[in-house]
């Protein structure tokens, strides 16, 4: 068995094998903490393939025979060309389990026992949403996108944070936003003569982001809605990160700015989310780009609205917010993830058995 170790990270050198012998006949591969960019990772295919080779020491001759073993690929995202694509090329059969709902039903737990959680009864809605932005570089050109729709639109009075410097690649956003050019030719433009950057959340010192744990009780408890730009967007595939399950954890509708179906995925587990109050529409929408301008111009029409009527429209959200709240807390998610899990073991050793 292998996994990546510490957390996060993906590279050839974090490869660790934790069970197993010189022995062994197949094994599982687990890649299910972090997205796969497949032609990022060939590095980590390459070293999966040597380390998963057995050579035949009794052939002398040339060419040496190499064997490779029967492996399992477990993955946390679906309908992923990129898991397709890496299987593939390792020779191994993929499976798939919700690695990051489990994720969250561990980092989240107790927040339901303690007067952390505001009821959203008792809630008085001041803005329009939360938006909490750390990593901008990388494949995360959807945060670029969503911060100069931000700006364009004049959203900044609401709760953003952001960086202007990507804290990981030390990269000026500006710099980033070129790449972007050809969808929005006022991009580099647009950031540059930004004042709203760097930015992060009144009363806060930092823009410090916390994957294990609920935080800005005051920010979304104050909001309409909680805006979730999720680690995937670009492409397709199905991946949800602890991201989407900090709403709901703390009683908030939200919105999606993911990969296309990402509601509907959602919507297999058992959550429900709010297409009766607003367009969901943009989940539907395959070209990614036209995606991000549904996303704001939603959010847009969110905000033109008067805060009586935001007031109203989070009224009428609590029965949603609740199921999902109870959904999330008192077990039935957790029941659908171990059959889930289950069921995925069972395939694994079917596969291995053969």
């Amino acid at each position: 068995m292998f996994h990546h170790d510490p957390f996060g990270r993906s590279d050839a050198d974090s490869i660790v094998r934790t069970l197993g012998s010189k022995h062994e006949q197949n094994y599982i591969y687990l890649f299910d903490q972090e997205v796969i960019d497949f032609q990022r990772l060939v590095p980590t295919w390459d070293s999966m393939i040597l380390r998963t080779t057995r050579v035949d020491k009794n052939i002398t001759a040339y060419p040496i025979r190499f064997d490779r073993l029967h492996g399992a690929l477990v993955t946390s995202e679906k309908d992923s060309v990129d898991v397709m694509q890496a299987a593939e090329y390792l020779k191994a059969k993929s499976f798939y389990y919700f690695f990051h709902g489990w994720a969250a039903l561990d980092w989240y737990r107790g927040y339901d026992r303690t007067y952390l959680i505001q009821p959203p009864e008792e809630r008085l809605i001041g803005r329009t949403f939360i938006s909490p932005n750390r990593t901008i570089g990388g494949d995360r050109l959807h945060r670029v996108a969503m911060l100069y729709h931000f700006e364009k639109n004049g959203l900044f009075h609401n709760h953003i944070s952001a960086p202007r410097v990507c804290p990981v690649e030390g990269t000026d956003i500006v710099d980033i936003s070129r790449r972007l050019e050809k969808h929005y030719p006022d991009i580099v433009a647009t950031l540059r003569s930004s004042n709203n950057l760097p930015r992060t959340f009144q009363g806060e010192a930092t823009q410090e982001m916390h994957s294990c744990w609920l935080s800005l009780f005051r920010q979304t408890f104050n909001s309409l809605l909680y805006h979730v730009t999720e680690t995937s967007f670009f492409g397709k595939k199905l991946h949800l990160t602890e991201k989407t399950f900090k709403p709901i954890a703390m009683g908030m509708p939200f919105v999606l700015t993911s990969t296309a179906g990402s509601l509907e995925y959602l919507r297999s587990y058992g959550f429900k989310t709010f297409g009766h109050l607003w367009d969901e529409s943009y989940d539907q929408e395959t070209d990614d780009y036209k995606r991000l301008d549904k996303i704001a111009s939603l959010i847009k029409n969110l905000d033109s609205m008067p805060r009586s009527e935001k007031q109203k429209l989070f009224e009428e959200a609590i029965p949603t917010i609740r199921h999902n709240w109870e959904h999330f807390y008192h077990g039935n998610f957790e029941q659908i993830l171990w059959r889930e899990l289950t069921t995925m073991m069972d395939d694994i050793r079917d596969h291995l058995s053969n």
